[in-house]
């Protein structure tokens, strides 16, 4: 990419106040994700320039200033300003202004039926349903998207548009949780159906500078190949991914909480004898638990019911919190993980230090403090994250 491309880029995208940023998803892509975009797309494909490649949520079309790439390049956006922007610092692109969830097919791309596409990019993924910002989040863009590919998230609906326009590959950044969130993989059934992850790498989300404040959360540069076969959620459990510059790590290693406890709440699932002795915030993922409350004294509509023989489990959980710092960011949409033979051979520890550390426990429960129950738990999670993601991850409890 041109030097004076890249520095008419950075000076322009920044046109979006912060409400619209937010509800359009239009966080723009360094130079540095686009090439490891292009990097994994040369890899894989041979044959590049028998295809034409389409950004239909193109913003300035950083993903399209490249020459001589591929058959053709397309871009799309629903904001003018940024097409007539891209419009003018990028040639040899047939750019389009329209929303690229309406009325999804073809030719209002003019892509040719016969034609070979690859689609690219970053689309907005931006949950209506989501707490975080959700005073500020405009739910009726919903009414502007094909009723066949709407969805929570505007980025689940750009991946089930790639299927209307049966792309050959599809190479774009989304966030990991669209995959390894088993309610969130039923919600692209359609294109799981279709498409095949063949390869791609995780970044974190700090590596877009709009996003560097917030919390980390890991996004997929995934490559997808159409295929007849599709793929299930088993194949994600086995699936390796790739890491940058961390290694790899698969979800059937890991055993989490899930295993062991209700994670949502369960009033209407307890038994008539059943008596509860503590309660708990509804549990999601690690990124979830760092910014949620654990144990609670009040009944909502988020309270999880604790019976006494899950306590223990509990208190894993709310001692968990605390470490949650020194967790690898590439696993903040997973479940709390767990070595459960290890943690049976401590579990007084953590229920301890639960009671001791969290207000709500210490005035509802009388334990015992354990001497060396901390060190005993400092190594408990530094054994655990050097089994799972090496001797890295060891080093914070040094």
């Amino acid at each position: 990419m041109a030097k004076k491309i890249v520095k008419a880029m950075n000076r322009n995208q920044k046109h979006l106040n912060h409400i619209d940023t937010i509800n359009l998803g239009s966080y723009y892509t360094p130079e540095v994700i686009v090439d490891l975009a292009y990097s994994i797309l040369q890899k894989n494909i041979k044959n590049i320039k028998d295809f034409s490649i389409i950004d239909s949520s193109c913003g300035y079309g950083s993903f399209l200033a490249r020459k001589n790439i591929a058959k053709r390049l397309i871009g799309a956006d629903i904001d003018q300003k940024a097409i007539s922007e891209a419009k003018k610092i990028i040639g040899e692109v047939d750019f389009i202004c329209q929303n690229s969830l309406l009325n999804v097919s073809r030719p209002s791309l003019t892509i040719k039926n016969d034609e070979k596409i690859i689609t690219i990019g970053n689309p907005p993924y931006n949950d209506t349903t989501s707490i975080i910002r959700n005073s500020i989040k405009d739910t009726s863009i919903q009414d502007k998207i094909d009723a066949d590919i709407k969805t929570r998230d505007l980025g689940m609906s750009f991946l089930l548009s790639y299927d209307k326009l049966k792309a050959d590959y599809v190479c774009v950044l989304h966030p990991l949780s669209y995959l390894i969130k088993k309610a969130n993989f039923a919600l692209l059934s359609k294109f799981a159906k279709n498409y095949k992850l063949i390869d791609g790498i995780i970044i974190s989300s700090h590596e877009f500078s709009d996003t560097s404040r917030g919390m980390a959360f890991p996004i997929l540069i995934a490559l997808y190949k159409r295929d007849e076969q599709g793929m299930g959620y088993d194949y994600i459990q086995n699936y390796q991914f790739k890491v940058k510059d961390d290694g790899v790590f698969r979800l059937k290693d890991f055993d989490t909480i899930v295993n062991y406890v209700q994670k949502y709440p369960n009033k209407k699932f307890l038994n008539k004898n059943d008596r509860p002795v503590a309660k708990f915030w509804t549990l999601r993922d690690i990124n979830a638990l760092k910014r949620n409350r654990t144990f609670i004294n009040e009944d909502t509509y988020n309270t999880v019911y604790v019976l006494m023989e899950k306590l223990p489990y509990y208190c894993y959980i709310d001692i968990f919190k605390q470490y949650t710092d020194r967790m690898p960011y590439f696993i903040g949409n997973c479940d709390v993980i767990i070595d459960n033979e290890k943690f049976g051979k401590i579990k007084e520890c953590f229920i301890a230090q639960s009671v001791h550390t969290n207000p709500v426990l210490k005035n509802k429960f009388k334990f015992r403090e354990i001497p060396g129950a901390k060190l005993k738990i400092d190594n408990y999670f530094k054994e655990l994250l050097e089994s799972k993601f090496g001797k890295k991850y060891a080093t914070n409890f040094n």
